[in-house]
This record gives structure tokens, sequence and C-alpha cells, in this order.
């Protein structure tokens, strides 16, 4: 039996960038905790198979594609979605993509891709459901940091910067929205097996230093961030806000 206190029964959560990897594992542990799910992409095939996979196993979801940079849009599937289908009380702001090479040598559109992609986004997708849930003066949301949050490695400074500018959006969240009732935290992950990582997970020089450098020594596995993303969406964490949560396996507090 769940704990009264991370019992999501009767609550709804949208999880942006859930076709996979990490978005559709939260998705998965969130619905298995008693949440009605709301799966969001742009890929609207890769959505269907996604949602044919959670109703495969009895979940309770929905699909609402649409692009998290298209501020407008996202403002109107949201708009649309709780006046057809009632609020949402949980969101994960997980959608997020990564380019790789050195900055000296770093493509500029790029760099604003990667902007709109992991920081814009938070942002319209975060005010457009903040705005219902602070009519009600309640709702959790949940923004994908990462270890970059804190950390740089070579050839990602962007990605780092974006990932430093989503802790800080989410302290800013925090600070506005607490006094309506949210609570506003950041998950970070450390280095996880997911088709973002894919071309790292098949590097094995890459891998023997991430052992290395990982207190655990391993890589992570997404099911392992479930734990505390159902946690940050439960009464269990009514009075935090504005914290980062680190799933690393230690990486971000060993040298």
């Amino acid at each position: 039996m769940t704990h009264p206190l991370f019992d999501l029964t009767n609550k709804t959560a949208l999880i942006t960038g859930s076709s996979q990897g990490i978005g559709f594992a939260l998705a998965k542990g969130l619905a298995e905790a008693g949440a009605t799910i709301v799966l969001n992409g742009r890929d609207v095939s890769k959505l269907a198979e996604a949602t044919s996979r959670l109703k495969t196993d009895g979940i309770d979801v929905h699909q609402l594609p649409f692009d998290v940079v298209d501020h407008a849009a996202v403002q109107t599937a949201v708009d649309s979605f709780e006046k057809s289908n009632g609020p949402i009380d949980i969101l994960v702001n997980n959608a997020g993509m990564q380019f790789r090479t050195a900055l000296e040598d770093f493509p500029e559109d790029m760099f604003s891709k990667l902007l709109a992609t992991n920081v814009s986004s938070v942002f319209n997708v975060g005010q457009a459901v903040a705005c219902h849930m602070i009519g009600r003066k309640r709702g959790k949301i949940i923004n994908i940091a990462s270890v970059q949050t804190s950390l740089a490695r070579p050839g990602i400074a962007p990605y780092t910067a974006t990932k430093g500018a989503v802790g800080n959006l989410t302290k800013g969240m925090a600070t506005d929205w607490a006094q309506h009732g949210l609570q506003c935290n950041a998950l970070a992950p450390g280095y996880f097996d997911t088709p973002l990582n894919a071309a790292l997970v098949a590097d094995p020089d890459f891998t023997a230093w991430l052992e290395k450098r990982t207190p655990a020594g391993r890589w992570g596995k997404v099911e392992e961030l479930v734990g505390a993303c159902i946690f940050l969406s439960s009464a269990a964490s009514e009075f935090v806000n504005g914290q980062t949560i680190y799933v690393d396996g230690g990486i971000t507090a060993s040298l």
C-alpha cells in the first residue's frame, strides 16, 4: 500500500518530452503512484506509440502534442486540456536537447536552439500551467535540471549554461509562486543511459571515465529517478521549494 504522503491518486501529471527516455520513465513511475498521465512531444507517431505502451499496462493516459518552444501553442494546448479534462496538478518540465562541440566552434544557431529548447520551454509550459495552479492555490512543478546545473565538462558549455538557468529559474518560480501554494523544484540527473546519451554510452573510454568519476561506479538507470520525482510531486514535499535535488550516484559530491 502506498503511504498517503506519496499517493498521487486523483492527480493529473503533464510530462513534457515524454515519448522516450527519462520523460517516459517518469510518466510510468508517476502513474504507478496513482497519477493520471499526460504525455507530450512534437513527434505524433512516437507520442502515440508511447501512449499505447502505457495503456497496455493499464495506465490512464492522455496525449497532448505541442512544441514546448512555441509560447502561443503551449498556452492553447494547456488551456484546452484544462477546459476539457480538468486540472493539471503536476508538471514535469523534461523536454530538452544536447549538442556537443568545442565552444570556439559552437554554431550560433545551435546555441539559440539549446536556449529555446532547454530554458524557454520551462518558462513557456511553467507559466501556462502555473496560471491555472495559482487560481487553485496548489500545484507541483518539477523542472529537469542536470549535474551540469553545477558542474561543467568540455564540449558542452552552452548546455551547461542552459541547465544553470533551469536551476535559477526554478528558484525564481518558487520565490514568485510559493505564496500561491505552489511547490517548484528541480530534479537533477547525473549520467543516465538514455537516447540523449547514446553516443557516450557506446564510447568505452567515456564509460570507463564515468565509472571512475562516479562514486557509485556506473551509469544511472532511468527508473532510479522515479522516487525523487514522486516525492517532489506529492504531499510529502509540501514545504520543499526552490530546491535542486541531485540524483547522480554521488558525482556532484566528490572530486
